[in-house]
């Protein structure tokens, strides 16, 4: 972890910097507002209004730091609805990194406290972090990973293909949307024509939605 730093970004949170890939965890233009505006709202709201349900299993492709999860955690636990939620993350970060996040300030104590308490059981094993939320984290390469689950929402949270191009390529993405179910609801920060391209191949209709600060656009991308 000698690698890793923290970097404030532009709206106040904190993000992590990881040197040995060159890349950073969220957006510098602000984690907090990337997060809740790619995958919280363009997301798993989106999922639950076109479908008028108040329940959803997400499926996160690079788990990171939990910003994800715990914006969707609580949003969830504000609002009455149930989750199950599966990361993957090859290199999970120490709990004491996590703590320092800081992300307490932008959530409810409880869903913080309980994230800290669950968090390293939660490896390759489902916890519950209140009555309305399970979570796990598959500790395993993209493509190493497997199960006979099936998902609503997948966020997907990769580095960048700059960096890390093996996470974008079409073997990864079919892998990864095969635990997609029908109506399923596919949303990244980023958006290339080999992406759309991609997406459409594996029967996918693609919209171009607004992007969060930073990025003018974004993928949204809906499994016929």
């Amino acid at each position: 972890m000698k690698n890793l730093s923290f970097v404030q970004t532009a709206d106040g949170s904190k993000t992590i910097f990881n040197a040995e890939v060159g890349e950073h965890y969220h957006s510098k233009h602000g984690a907090l507002q990337e997060s809740n505006h790619v995958f919280l709202h363009s997301g798993l709201r989106y999922f639950l209004e076109m479908n008028d349900t108040k329940s959803a299993n997400i499926l996160e492709v690079g788990f990171g730091t939990g910003l994800n999860f715990l914006l969707s955690a609580d949003y969830s636990s504000e609002n009455n609805i149930s989750i199950n939620y599966t990361g993957i993350e090859a290199h999970p970060l120490p709990l004491e990194m996590i703590s320092n996040t800081e992300y307490d300030q932008f959530l409810s104590e409880k869903i913080w406290m309980s994230f800290l308490e669950n968090y390293p059981a939660s490896f390759n094993k489902k916890v519950n972090l209140n009555a309305g939320c399970t979570f796990q984290i598959a500790e395993k390469k993209l493509m190493d990973f497997t199960t006979d689950a099936r998902f609503n929402v997948i966020y997907f949270d990769a580095f960048a293909a700059i960096h890390q191009p093996e996470m974008w390529t079409n073997e990864a993405l079919t892998h990864v949307c095969s635990f997609l179910k029908p109506g399923g609801v596919f949303v990244t920060y980023a958006i290339t024509g080999n992406l759309k391209r991609s997406m459409r191949s594996l029967g996918f209709s693609i919209e171009k939605a607004p992007g969060a600060p930073g990025k003018r656009e974004m993928l949204r991308a809906v499994k016929f």
